[in-house]
């Protein structure tokens, strides 16, 4: 994979990761690893001291890219989820440092559980969150079963899963889910201001708090996402995964009849 589609930039203590993968930022095995990568190395670099992430394009990322799957339904999501996106997460969620996050447009199915990881959200007006996993017949995973209903409320929740229906930037600023919502002309400023900003504070005590609201409201976390692995799985040998996998690649609305 090209080192172009995730950009790397660091200043003034800030490590900024942009999301560079035309046209909808979507993630393979390859670019999760990358970004693995990246998050290894700002664990250890103590000259980082917060990390950005942010993406290139109209929109943020539509998640896992379905085409890598091959469309032949054998894919073993368990394992595909343990080797990706269980990792990233935890990795995420205990790297003790904070990670911003400034989104524009869509941000849908495992992406949202990258995105719901990180410690802080900034969007546009036109940033929207989509559970997404429904449209192709699957259940949440990436910890977004976990994170979501503690964010925004189980019922909202559900009804952005079961619905399929985009959260609104105001929804999400309303709801915890953003943090401050800004003009899309001064999302990438405020997003680098906040981060220089954290970088000035005690990042030290700040990983060590992340440490605490771990303990507090994650202690299940790793366990969450073994047992989502589990149940993907599941999903994905039913008949509501096939026909929604192919009304996806033939662009059609899909027929489930069970």
């Amino acid at each position: 994979m090209p080192d172009e589609m995730i950009l790397r930039e660091q200043k003034d203590g800030v490590l900024a990761l942009t999301l560079n993968r035309p046209k909808a930022n979507a993630f393979d095995s390859a670019m999760v690893a990358k970004l693995q990568g990246f998050l290894k190395d700002a664990k250890r670099d103590d000259s980082v001291r917060v990390v950005l992430l942010k993406a290139n394009g109209k929109l943020f990322s539509a998640g896992q890219d379905v085409t890598e799957f091959g469309g032949d339904g054998h894919t073993n999501f368990r394992a595909h989820l343990q080797k990706n996106y269980n990792p990233l997460i935890l990795q995420m969620r205990q790297l003790e440092k904070p990670i911003l996050v400034a989104i524009q447009g869509a941000t849908a199915g495992a992406a949202l559980g990258i995105v719901l990881a990180c410690d802080l959200r900034i969007g546009s007006p036109d940033a929207r969150f989509v559970v997404g996993f429904g449209g192709i017949g699957l259940a949440p995973d990436s910890a977004v079963s976990l994170m979501l209903p503690k964010i925004i409320g189980l019922g909202r929740a559900a009804n952005a899963t079961f619905f399929n229906d985009p959260i609104t930037a105001e929804q999400a600023l309303n709801w915890g889910l953003l943090n401050a919502v800004v003009p899309s002309e001064d999302l990438e400023k405020t997003a680098w201001d906040w981060a220089t900003k954290l970088a000035k504070g005690p990042t030290y005590a700040m990983g060590i708090s992340k440490r605490d609201f771990n303990k507090a409201i994650l202690p299940n976390l790793e366990e969450v996402l073994d047992y989502e692995a589990h149940n993907q799985d599941v999903a994905s040998k039913g008949p509501d995964h096939k026909e929604g996998l192919a009304a996806f690649l033939e662009k059609r609305e899909p027929k489930y009849m069970k």
